[in-house]
């Protein structure tokens, strides 16, 4: 499906349950580095999300697949998942709203959630602290909740337990054993967390 974006184009995929309880924006990791709403961390985030009873919407930011447009460094790209979460709160109304991401899109989704007073929460996952800017994370108000491999070779456990510590809202930690970035070695587990961070998420908004 497409949705109107800034810069043309949002290439997307809806996916949801008959009766959703809540809805989720997916965000997808970097675009420069072969990212895409058909990574195989966001199709997990995307299908815990269904899992826990919500309305799924991944999109492919500008300049991936078929959405129109070039990267632009994380700033078009904030403004690419401002206008899919629009778009979904038009047609999903009253239910409550959340965002979610992987690795730099976990970035976006926190830049979009802790700006947009529509979001209920944030899921984040793969933080990369040591190669994209997330102070502003200390002083963000919402939920949030961090799946994050032991492994991580962009940001470590006790790194992201850091950044959450002293943070302004509700924070949440948790820890996929044996994975590394990308989680690949421990799908199934990562997916399981997933699940239990959008159960947090709910019971804390």
């Amino acid at each position: 499906m497409d949705i109107p974006g800034p810069a043309g184009r949002v290439e997307a995929l809806l996916e949801e349950p008959e009766s959703p309880k809540f809805i989720a924006v997916v965000c997808h990791p970097h675009p420069l580095f072969g990212g895409s709403m058909h990574n195989h961390a966001t199709y997990r985030l995307a299908r815990a999300v269904r899992e826990q009873g919500g309305s799924s919407l991944r999109f492919n930011f500008r300049g991936v697949g078929r959405s129109l447009g070039e990267f632009d460094d994380g700033r078009g790209e904030v403004e690419d998942a401002k206008a899919v979460l629009r778009w979904l709160a038009e047609q999903r109304p009253r239910l409550p709203t959340f965002l979610a991401g992987f690795s730099f899109g976990a970035h976006i989704a926190l830049q979009v959630g802790c700006s947009d007073s529509m979001v209920a929460g944030v899921l984040a996952s793969g933080l990369a602290p040591r190669s994209l800017r997330t102070d502003f994370v200390r002083h963000c108000t919402l939920p949030i909740a961090v799946v994050q491999a032991d492994r991580d070779e962009f940001g470590s456990v006790d790194e992201v337990r850091f950044l959450l510590s002293g943070g302004a809202g509700p924070r949440h930690l948790w820890v996929v054993h044996g994975a590394a970035h990308l989680f690949v070695e421990a799908l199934d587990s990562f997916q399981k967390m997933a699940q239990e961070a959008l159960s947090w998420l709910m019971e804390t908004t």
